[in-house]
């Protein structure tokens, strides 16, 4: 039956998706557990922050390569018993976003569920892919928050696989897929409620601000930061350095980064 055979599939999806690939790399390779760190969650963006990219490329190839199978099998599955493969797809996509999100491998703490998820849209149809990686770019671009990506990513899904699937079926199979990530993203949803998110780089709400929104600098500390980079003249005389000062003092921009140089007074950020 139907349903048997969906039940088949997202059992077997599920255990692809509970190799978890940010706990797998930082448990074997590194020798530690990523979900000891930061926000406490086995995804790719919590690992990128904690350990730098020298591996990320390993995790997000285990997360999709997973994904890719899962759904590959699902639809192979159902299109050989003469049903839909969207279907199939869509189950096993399903399947491997509890098993990453919930890994009985792993204590059921897992990641968020954003890379897997991605996957699965492409996966389904190329279209409902570009809708919603095309918004997450351009979010992520212009705020630097992934949060508010993989928000748009979790809410717009379903509404794009409605648009272009409007099999009932289907479309409640995405909204449960979308719900689930928006779930797990709740408490960064709160935060970015409240303008206090995190970003990939831990500035604080540097992109918001270039879109004239978020916490500005306050423009009486800026002002004294101005006025303390100001050459103060010496006690003692004379044209020579004082001793006991610092080698950059009088010259505000002597001791900065070049690519500093600026960009601390303009954003109201210490260099």
């Amino acid at each position: 039956t139907v349903a048997f055979a969906a039940l088949l599939v997202m059992l077997l999806s599920y255990f692809f998706g509970c190799f978890n690939g940010s706990f797998m790399v930082s448990h074997f390779i590194i020798r530690d557990d990523v979900r000891k760190h930061g926000s406490g969650n086995a995804g790719l963006t919590n690992f990128y922050r904690t350990y730098g990219a020298k591996y990320a490329l390993l995790v997000i190839a285990c997360d999709m390569g997973k994904t890719v199978a899962a759904c590959l099998l699902g639809s192979f599955f159902f299109r050989c018993l003469g049903w839909d493969g969207t279907l199939g797809t869509l189950l096993a996509g399903l399947g491997c976003e509890l098993g990453h999100i919930f890994p009985v491998f792993y204590g059921f703490r897992g990641g968020k569920g954003i890379l897997s998820g991605g996957t699965i849209v492409w996966m389904i149809d190329w279209r409902i892919g570009l809708v919603v990686w095309v918004g997450f770019l351009l979010l992520f671009l212009l705020t630097k928050y992934v949060s508010l990506g993989s928000v748009w990513a979790g809410a717009s899904f379903p509404f794009a696989t409605w648009y272009f699937y409007p099999d009932p079926v289907i479309v409640l199979l995405a909204f449960l897929l979308g719900a689930l990530i928006l779930w797990k993203h709740r408490s960064n949803i709160v935060r970015l409620i409240h303008l206090r998110g995190r970003n990939t780089d831990e500035n604080s709400c540097i992109g918001l601000r270039r879109l004239g929104h978020g916490p500005q600098p306050d423009p009486v500390r800026q002002r004294t930061r101005d006025l303390s980079l100001v050459p103060q003249p010496r006690q003692g005389g004379g044209d020579g350095p004082d001793p006991g000062e610092p080698a950059f003092a009088g010259r505000p921009s002597a001791g900065i980064p070049p690519h500093h140089r600026g960009f601390g007074l303009l954003e109201g950020r210490r260099p």
